[in-house]
């Protein structure tokens, strides 16, 4: 599981960290898998919320996926 704009995965985005521990997720993968709206199973991408800024928001009437 990998943010492929900045390559990295959820334990190495402080974001993620932080509210899986707030949230009582056992780490920042199981955070992202039930929470991270633009996460793609198919793929196993996930957009974070920096990189989704920086390529512009993009979304759609089912709702974005990392591609």
């Amino acid at each position: 599981m990998i943010d492929p704009y900045c390559n990295r995965t959820p334990n190495q985005i402080p974001e993620y960290v932080e509210a899986a521990r707030e949230d009582g997720y056992p780490s920042a993968r199981y955070y992202v898998l039930h929470e991270e709206g633009t996460y793609n199973p198919e793929t196993k991408h996930f957009c974070c919320t920096e990189c989704y800024i920086k390529i512009g928001q993009p979304s759609s009437p089912t709702g974005w996926k990392c591609p």
